[in-house]
């Protein structure tokens, strides 16, 4: 996903005294223009707290992994950055993965330098870390960039400015909060991109956004078919029942109802009858309620068929049986 980058992260880690201290060790850091206090120190492992502001929710395990026996073998070979609370214990500032990386490593003591931050620039500190790993995901960057705007009262301009994002890209990322939950969860874990989920915002509720996600999920549809199914379903809200790879389902004709009201009386339980988009072809669905009803059923369709009697068992209380 391109973030509109409008070159480097704002001031950098390099404006809060960081430099590259801040970061794994590979990556580059704006020159510092700020101290940092003395040289590092050994601290111990358990006296750090994370960072509050941490916007990451999500770490990669197989990751971490590396990272500890990356550490067991050579150390940690870039500080932790944390501000002292003045009681004995330490709030990290950057280097989370570092800090979790040590505990799976059994480090009792971690190498940090130390920091003054205010709660606001701890909050963008953790955040422009991330963003220069550029591995956070799209719902721990929107809930970064809201905590930015809500608790330290940012405008979104003022945001763009220190992360070097445009305007319209913070407001969009912003946005994506008003998702159903549902869709935020896909969005997560990556089911959904970015560009699929966005147009889900036209619709007018969490249900109907719902619905659309789990289509556009089922039928792998593109950010642009996606941004056409909205469409349709804006003029339509029912649209997505008949749906199907882009083009409308055959709706039953007087013969497939009346086949599905005889098998309803002949059955004595629900039965739905689904044509194909293919002449002849279809779906035959009958539902049960219970272990029971599923036993009947059974015995109905395979009286012809002793050997098949018996031969299905189910826990569960509500199903469909489709044939």
């Amino acid at each position: 996903m391109k973030k509109g980058k409008t070159g480097g992260l704002g001031r950098g880690l390099g404006a809060f005294g960081l430099g590259s201290a801040a970061l794994p060790a590979g990556e580059k850091a704006a020159p510092a223009a700020a101290s940092v206090r003395a040289a590092p120190v050994e601290v111990p492992v358990d006296a750090i707290d994370p960072n509050r502001f941490q916007p990451r929710r999500e770490f990669d395990e197989g990751a971490l992994e590396e990272l500890r026996d990356s550490i067991a073998r050579y150390g940690i070979l870039q500080p932790l950055v944390v501000r002292d609370l003045g009681t004995g214990r330490y709030e990290l500032i950057a280097g989370e993965r570092r800090l979790r990386a040590a505990k799976l490593a059994c480090l009792t003591a971690v190498p940090v330098i130390f920091r003054t931050a205010s709660d606001a620039e701890l909050a963008e500190m953790a955040l422009i870390e991330n963003l220069q790993r550029e591995d956070l995901g799209p719902m721990e960057e929107a809930r970064a960039y809201e905590r930015l705007l809500e608790e330290f009262g940012l405008s979104q301009e003022q945001l763009a400015q220190r992360v070097a994002r445009s305007r319209s890209y913070i407001a969009n990322m912003v946005r994506l909060l008003r998702l159903a939950p549902e869709v935020q969860d896909l969005l997560a874990s990556g089911v959904l991109t970015v560009g699929q989920a966005r147009p889900l915002l036209a619709l007018p509720s969490h249900l109907l956004q719902s619905e659309a996600a789990e289509h556009i999920q089922e039928r792998e549809l593109s950010a642009r078919a996606a941004e056409a199914l909205v469409r349709r379903l804006l003029k339509d809200p029912h649209a997505i029942d008949r749906v199907s790879a882009g083009k409308e389902r055959v709706r039953p004709d007087i013969f497939l109802r009346s086949a599905e009201e005889r098998l309803t009386q002949s059955l004595g339980t629900k039965v739905c009858i689904r044509q194909g988009r293919t002449q002849g072809k279809g779906k035959l669905e009958i539902s049960y309620f219970s272990a029971d009803d599923l036993e009947r059923l059974l015995a109905l369709l395979t009286a012809a068929d002793p050997a098949a009697d018996g031969a299905y068992r189910t826990q569960e209380t509500a199903h469909t049986l489709t044939v």
